[in-house]
């Protein structure tokens, strides 16, 4: 890391409280990160590698790191940006290229909630009660869209009590593994083995691209920035502390998974930890372990439902999408129309895969904003700032970029169709916006 010296970037003026300290911003980061994807693509896992789990997790944090580290330069450098489409805006002054920046950051928000609803109909909800899995992330996408209308204030203390409760679901997995080991059942050798009929470097590679659904979040934490107080100082700490902590706490889950449960038990599982209770049977009902996994898929697919639906109105508002996206109810001043096509593309979406398949639409959309921000921060390097930032070495964002595309190699063309026919759509919109706003407002919007 190096920094220049000068004007910091917590005196320079904005219009927003700087109120989120570093231990805050860690926790914020770290609950982002660890979501609802760990409780269910764990079996996804191990069908890709076999017992090997943790293998591929500790691959997707590598890489993951890679554009974290570009991150936390433009972040620092460029405190009130908005993110990826900003700094893409910022590095190629093209505004098909950065609309499609900021549209696949939607696109990939839409598919995550499709494919979250898709788990907590999965087998979490099984062990509670049997209802059909399609009708029932159906009608929970519909209770999501309500509770998002109803408007939800969301607060740094109750990230605190989601991130405790999803933390302290996963740790319980690895004690319980350690007890289903220490009474001689379960196999350790497990974690070393790979899945037969394959080349132990394509498995991980494969299974990588589903581990890294696991860490995506960190991206939205450049939005807080100009919220946090000494950014330059604290938002680098915690971005990398955060996702340090979270691969930590994955690779251990990985480990415990693989180590109780034989992987052929878990491989079709959408509830892929909920085997190890029950193989640890130390009187901990299923019931109690599946609320605590459904809450942590629930609260995700909400937090990822209302960001989707501030995104679509805002991008509305600019004049990037159809003006109509931006009406909100009367009384609660939520975006209703965003909250209805968002929610109703989810469900086609739904419709179209399972949650593996999700799962990898999320992260090639995301892998195209990596790639932007990683170009971004090499052609942003002739903009110099007179107020000390992150610098991550100039060989980071090349292998942030060459890791992107390593990834992109590895999807499937389904993959590839659902996440084209979303950027197709999002360029027809931006086509028909571009028509109807007038120039004047373009100009303004910076396109």
């Amino acid at each position: 890391m190096s920094t220049r010296t000068g004007t910091t970037p917590e005196v320079q003026v904005t219009g927003l409280r700087r109120a989120i300290s570093g231990k805050l911003l860690f926790l914020f980061i770290l609950g982002d990160v660890l979501g609802a994807g760990i409780y269910a693509l764990v079996g996804e896992l191990a069908g890709e590698v076999g017992g090997a789990i943790w293998v591929p997790l500790a691959v997707a944090l590598l890489l993951a790191l890679l554009t974290a580290a570009s991150y936390a330069e433009l972040v620092t450098k460029y405190p009130r940006a908005g993110g990826a489409a900003v700094f893409a805006q910022r590095a190629f002054r093209r505004p098909l290229v950065s609309f499609l920046v900021g549209f696949s950051m939607l696109a990939a928000g839409v598919t995550s909630v499709a494919g979250l609803s898709l788990a907590f109909a999965g087998d979490y909800l099984g062990a509670l009660v049997d209802l059909p899995a399609l009708p029932v992330a159906l009608v929970f996408l519909v209770a999501v869209a309500l509770l998002n209308a109803r408007g939800i204030k969301d607060s740094l203390r109750a990230n605190v009590v989601m991130t405790v409760v999803e933390v302290g679901g996963l740790l319980l997995v690895v004690a319980l593994a350690v007890v289903v080991l220490g009474r001689g059942d379960g196999d350790a050798a497990r974690v070393v083995e790979f899945a037969p009929g394959q080349s132990a470097a394509a498995g991980v590679l494969a299974a990588a691209v589903v581990a890294f659904y696991s860490f995506v979040g960190f991206e939205t934490s450049a939005n807080v920035a100009e919220e946090a107080i000494d950014p330059a100082r604290t938002y680098p700490r915690a971005l990398f502390g955060g996702l340090a902590v979270a691969g930590v706490v994955y690779v251990l889950v990985g480990l415990a998974v693989s180590a109780a449960v034989a992987p052929a038990t878990i491989a079709d599982s959408t509830g892929p930890l909920l085997e190890v209770v029950r193989v640890a049977d130390v009187g901990l009902p299923d019931w109690l372990y599946s609320l605590i996994a459904l809450v942590a898929v629930a609260n995700g697919a909400l937090l990822t439902a209302i960001m989707c639906s501030r995104l679509t109105y805002g991008m509305a508002e600019e004049g990037l999408l159809p003006k109509v996206l931006s009406r909100v109810l009367p009384g609660r001043r939520t975006p209703w129309v965003a909250i209805v096509v968002t929610t109703l593309i989810s469900m086609v979406l739904c419709l179209t895969g399972d949650l593996g398949d999700l799962a990898a639409t999320v992260v090639l959309l995301l892998l195209v904003v990596f790639i932007s921000t990683n170009v971004a921060v090499l052609v942003l390097r002739r903009d110099r700032v007179e107020h000390r930032h992150f610098k991550a070495p100039a060989v980071v964002p090349v292998l942030g970029v060459v890791s992107c595309v390593v990834l992109l190699t590895q999807q499937e063309a389904d993959v590839w169709l659902r996440a084209a026919v979303l950027l197709a759509i999002g360029a027809v919109l931006y086509a028909v916006t571009r028509r109807a706003v007038p120039a004047d407002q373009r100009a303004r919007a910076g396109r």
